[in-house]
């Protein structure tokens, strides 16, 4: 085991001397309480090494021991359900308000085997030899790690063993034997492989109306949630934990103020998974590193968070990982590299910043495992640029990288419209892709209604700024229809409340029956205004508050409904057409 000794101090950056041989990024301990960290520049008979935890106290002369391994983290069936740190210490259970020094592993948890193999039969990396249990009964997979292969030697029988149990013995071809229990170190910085990068067209059913129908994501993509303070951030990366459909939760909470994660933490064990009726925590792994907790361990958590989503996903699971945010995970970047005594760019982050976000994102991918089993991670992160400048440097690399923009607006999130997000400067490169899905979910002709959806809102937003000026009234009748039918759309289906027990979440046929019905209330009020009736008229319309509450008042369990919304709005314009034809025909008779 390789040795060094401190000879320099800078907050979670020192200098070493060292006695022996180390690698880059190698996992080192350092100090009589072993403390986490990682060398990151090798520079003759010194090392410089990234520690993860407070070095306060920590001196010249402690000695640093090398592990001879990269910095891993243990990934097994014990994750699901649990609140870990950023280097998956456990957060819950403890004895005091803070984690003890020195790196630290949760407690073996038990389960119960039930083999899927047997003696002589062969495997190959990646591959489920198992099928593991816990107290909530929900099932994972025992897999075998990506370096290892062979023929099966020994197996245990079912039953209930402990984490570290040696389940089963796997011999190489080489005649080297491996011992494999129920999970097992990964590196946290190197993606794990699989077999095939597969191309997606189907979306990650967020549950959110403006998301899905306007701006939808792939399953197994990329997208970005960049807004200022106040905008519904944390908020929104809630409600698609809540109500996306992926099987699998990571949510990451990476430097954001204490009081929003430990909304989170108290919250989602309370939670009730809408898909199966138990927890929400059962297919969760909340990973906190919180503003006061070491920097660099924020460095840190982003790839830990991303580690523990494409093990899942190596299991055949889809997984969404919710970063919030990657803008503070970037300041962590530069403030080490500040103490690295690097040369600064842009906007004082380091020059490498570009390709850590970059390395992040292209994690992101829906793919056949090792194993064989078809899995995806779909990496969501929030952005907090300052002042809500888009163009500073986290944002405008984000966007190099990620397939949806999700632009949250300071205007809209004051006028109460949530979510904020802005329809004109967001955008989802992917859409196209996901007509054919639609239309197994009754979308019919989705695009064709998602763009006559934002070609309204974009004239909508010329029209306003021309009203600002001459004033509303002063509108061709037109042009005002096309602001009353704007506003339509943005009450009735951008608007939707995350803590509204029928509109928190929202399937594709309900979004599809919205935009139909709503389709056809513009259709009809085209009309109307073409035969003479004045859109003021159409706001004392009966039907008109029904459509403006139907995600309120219309469940996912009561489509039917919008058939009977849907007649009652036919009668009232039918109505309005014989009211508007009475007076053209008595003119028409006086002007005989």
């Amino acid at each position: 085991m390789s040795r060094a000794v401190v000879r320099w101090i800078s907050g979670p950056v020192l200098h070493a001397r060292v006695e022996g041989t180390f690698a880059l990024r190698e996992a080192v301990r350092v100090g009589e309480f072993g403390l986490a960290g990682e060398v990151v520049r090798l520079d003759g008979e010194q090392i410089v090494v990234q520690v993860y935890e407070d070095t306060t106290g920590l001196r010249p002369g402690a000695v640093v021991q090398g592990e001879g391994l990269p910095m891993s983290i243990r990934l097994g069936p014990g994750l699901l359900g649990h609140i870990f740190d950023g280097l998956l210490r456990p957060l819950a259970g403890q004895s005091t308000h803070f984690i003890g020094a020195g790196l630290r592993r949760a407690e073996p948890g038990r389960f119960r085997f039930a083999p899927g193999v047997q003696p002589g039969d062969t495997l190959r990396p990646g591959q489920s030899f198992g099928e593991l249990r816990g107290a909530s009964g929900r099932a994972q997979a025992a897999l075998v790690p990506p370096h290892a292969q062979g023929e099966v030697l020994q197996v245990e029988p079912a039953g209930e063993y402990g984490e570290d149990a040696v389940l089963l013995t796997l011999r190489e071809p080489d005649g080297r034997c491996h011992a494999l229990t129920m999970g097992h170190d990964w590196p946290v910085r190197v993606p794990r492989p699989v077999r095939t990068r597969l191309t997606s067209t189907t979306p990650l059913v967020t549950g959110q109306r403006v998301l899905d129908s306007l701006f939808p994501v792939a399953l197994g993509g990329k997208a970005a949630i960049p807004g200022g303070f106040g905008t519904g951030k944390t908020v929104l990366l809630e409600a698609l934990a809540k109500g996306c459909n992926a099987d699998v939760i990571v949510y990451l909470g990476c430097g954001e103020r204490g009081n929003e994660l430990a909304g989170v933490l108290e919250e989602f064990p309370q939670l009730t998974d809408p898909r199966t009726g138990g927890p929400l925590m059962e297919r969760t792994v909340v990973i906190a590193n919180t503003s006061n907790m070491p920097v660099a361990a924020r460095e840190a958590s982003i790839y830990s968070a991303v580690t523990v989503a494409e093990y899942f996903r190596d299991q055949g699971l889809h997984v969404a990982l919710m970063a919030d945010s990657t803008s503070r995970w970037a300041e962590a970047l530069r403030e080490v590299s500040g103490r690295f005594g690097e040369l600064p760019g842009e906007g004082g982050y380091p020059a490498y910043l570009s390709s850590r976000i970059a390395e992040f994102y292209e994690r992101a991918a829906v793919v056949d495992t090792l194993g064989g089993a078809r899995g995806s991670v779909t990496l969501i992160g929030a952005i907090s640029p300052p002042s809500g400048d888009f163009s500073e440097p986290v944002t405008s690399h984000t966007k190099r990288y990620v397939r949806a923009f999700w632009a949250l607006d300071v205007k809209r999130a004051q006028a109460r419209v949530y979510p904020a997000v802005h329809p004109l400067q967001s955008y989802a490169e992917d859409a196209r892709s996901f007509a054919a899905w639609w239309t197994t979910q009754g979308g019919g002709d989705w695009l064709g209604l998602r763009k006559r959806f934002l070609t309204l809102l974009d004239e909508q937003a010329k029209l306003e700024r021309m009203a600002r000026i001459i004033g509303k009234d002063a509108l061709p009748v037109r042009q005002q229809l096309t602001l009353f039918c704007a506003d339509l759309v943005s009450d009735a289906f951008l608007r939707q409340s995350a803590f509204s027990p029928v509109d928190h979440v929202c399937s594709p046929q309900r979004q599809a029956a919205m935009m139909r019905l709503l389709a056809k209330f513009f259709d009809q009020a085209t009309a109307a205004v073409g035969a003479g009736t004045h859109p003021e008229r159409l706001a004392r319309l009966a039907c008109l508050r029904p459509l403006q509450r139907m995600g309120e008042d219309i469940g996912d369990d009561a489509l039917p409904r919008f058939a009977e919304l849907e007649a009652a709005m036919d009668r009232e314009f039918a109505a309005l057409a014989a009211e508007t034809a009475a007076p053209n025909e008595a003119q028409d008779a006086t002007d005989r």
